[in-house]
C-alpha cells in the first residue's frame, strides 16, 4: 500500500509562518491533500512540544508515529516527530549556513535532543533554531542519542542554505559532513531542483532523493511529497527510516523546479533573470546595477554536474510533476487562489474525489462529471505538462502557466524570460 508523507514543514512558532500552522488545521489539511504521514516540524520549540505532547498521542498500529489525540475521522493523519535545524559557521574562508531537517523515534528522544541543541541555540527564538555547532558536530551528537535518529540535508541547492548552495554551501555532501558522512543517507530536493537535475551529479548517486513541501501555510501542505509502499501493518518509524536508508521509495512528487523562488540567476531589485549561460555574459555580474548577481539552482546545477543533461542513472527513483489544485483552479476563473470562489470549486472537488491528489490524478470523463469542462480540461493538461513556465529568480517565485491565449505548447525552456518575469504577467 502506498503512503504519501510529507517530513518537512514548520509551525506557527517558526518565522514567516502562518498563525493557522497548529497541529489540528495541519491535520486537517493532510486529509484535504491525501497525505498520510506528516512531520511535526519545530519539536524543538518549547511551546510547539507541548502542543505536541498536550494534542498527539502514539499511534496503537504504527509505533514511532502519532495520531490526534480526538481524532473522529476514519481516515487518520499519522505525524512523525521532525525539525529543521540551522547550523551557522565559518569553515575555510567562508560563512556556512546550512540548514538539515532531522526526524526522531519518539518523545523522549525529542528531549534528549533538545537538552543537547539547547546548550548551543536559544530553542524559544524560532521553530528553526539556529545551533552553534558545525555541520558534523550536529550530526555526531544527535547520533550519539538515538542511532535511529536521521539528519538530512534540506533544501540542498537553495543559495544561503542549502549544502550545495551557492553563497555559503559546499561543493558536494560529503565535504560538508566530512568524518560524519557515513550517517547521512539522503537529501531533499527542494522547490528549485527536481531528480532530473540531481541525477546530473555522480556524487549524489548514493544518496535516497527525498522531496518536500516546507510548507509555512496548511495549504501548502504536499506541494511536494516523497511516496513509501509497505503492508499497513509494517507502517512504523522505523521502518520509514529503513525505507529511506535503502532508498525503498516509490517514487517523489514534485513542484516545477522553475517556480522555485531561485532557480534562476538574478537581481530582485533590479528585476533582472537571467538563464546560466546569459549570467556567464555578464560575467556573473547584474547589467542593471553592475553588483553580483543571485546565481540560483540552475546555475550551481551546471556549475558542479559532471553528466549531461537528459542523461538519466541507474537505479534512479522515479518522480512526478504536479501543479497544486487550487492554482489550476484560479487560472481557470481568474481569481486569486485563496478566494472564496476558488476555494468553493476546490473543495467541491475534494468532496467529490476525498482528497486532492485523487483529483489531480482523475480522469477528463471523470473530472467533467463533478466539474466545469475547462477546469476538467485544465487539470487534465497541467498533468500532461502542457504548460508555459517563467521561472523564479532572487528570492520571486516562479508562475506556471497552463497553455496560453493561443493555445500554442512550447517548451519552458523557450519561455525563461531574459530580463524579467514581471513583463510577462
Amino acid at each position: 500500500m502506498e503512503f504519501i508523507s510529507d517530513l518537512h514543514l514548520h509551525s506557527k512558532y517558526s518565522r514567516a509562518t502562518s498563525p493557522r500552522n497548529d497541529i489540528k488545521t495541519l491535520n486537517e489539511w493532510a486529509r484535504i491533500k491525501g497525505i498520510n504521514i506528516i512531520g511535526t516540524g519545530d519539536f524543538s520549540h518549547p511551546k510547539w512540544l507541548q502542543e505536541i505532547k498536550r494534542q498527539l498521542v502514539p499511534s496503537e498500529k504504527h509505533e514511532g508515529l502519532y495520531k490526534l489525540k480526538s481524532n473522529n475521522q476514519t481516515i487518520t493523519t499519522n505525524f512523525i516527530l521532525t525539525n529543521e535545524l540551522s547550523t551557522i559557521y565559518y569553515e575555510n574562508g567562508k560563512t556556512r549556513k546550512i540548514h538539515h531537517c532531522v526526524l526522531a523515534p519518539n518523545i523522549e528522544t525529542v528531549e534528549q535532543i533538545n537538552d543537547v541543541i539547547g546548550k548551543k541555540s536559544d530553542l524559544k527564538s524560532d521553530g528553526r533554531p539556529i545551533i552553534n555547532m558545525t555541520s558534523p558536530e550536529l550530526v555526531e551528537e544527535l547520533i550519539r542519542i538515538d542511532k535511529w535518529i536521521e539528519i538530512f540535508p534540506a533544501h540542498i541547492w537553495t543559495p544561503w542554505f542549502g549544502v550545495l548552495g551557492s553563497k555559503s554551501g559546499f561543493d558536494s555532501i560529503d565535504e560538508c559532513y566530512k568524518d560524519q558522512k557515513k550517517h547521512i543517507h539522503a537529501f531533499e530536493t527542494g522547490l528549485s531542483s527536481d531528480p532530473a537535475m540531481n541525477w546530473r551529479l555522480s556524487n549524489l548517486d548514493k544518496y535516497t532523493i527525498l522531496s518536500n513541501s516546507d510548507a509555512h501555510s496548511p495549504e501548502n501542505l504536499g506541494r511536494e511529497a516523497t511516496v513509501f509502499d509497505f503492508e499497513p501493518d509494517k507502517l512504523n518509524y522505523k521502518n520509514i527510516i529503513k525505507a529511506i536508508r535503502k532508498k525503498n521509495i516509490v517514487k517523489t512528487i514534485e513542484f516545477y523546479p522553475e517556480e522555485g523562488k531561485y532557480f534562476c540567476d538574478g537581481h530582485r531589485k533590479c528585476k533582472v533573470c537571467l538563464k546560466p549561460k546569459e549570467s556567464l555574459k555578464y560575467n556573473n555580474i547584474c547589467p542593471v546595477c553592475h553588483k553580483k548577481l543571485t546565481l540560483g539552482v540552475a546555475h550551481r546545477v551546471e556549475e558542479l554536474s559532471d553528466r549531461a543533461e537528459g542523461e538519466i542513472p541507474n537505479g534512479r527513483i522515479p518522480f512526478a510533476k504536479l501543479i497544486p489544485l487550487r492554482d489550476i483552479i484560479s487560472q481557470v476563473v481568474g481569481s486569486n487562489k485563496n478566494s472564496k470562489k476558488v476555494m468553493a470549486e476546490y473543495l467541491m472537488l475534494i468532496k467529490y474525489f476525498g482528497n486532492e491528489y485523487r483529483t489531480l490524478h482523475a480522469g477528463y470523463d471523470e473530472l467533467k462529471l463533478a466539474t466545469d469542462k475547462k477546469v476538467a480540461q485544465a487539470i487534465t493538461d497541467a498533468r500532461e505538462g502542457k504548460i508555459i513556465i517563467f521561472p523564479g529568480y532572487d528570492g520571486v517565485y516562479g508562475k506556471v502557466v497552463i497553455g496560453n491565449k493561443t493555445d500554442k505548447r512550447k517548451s519552458s525552456k523557450d519561455l525563461i524570460p531574459q530580463k524579467t518575469i514581471n513583463e510577462f504577467l
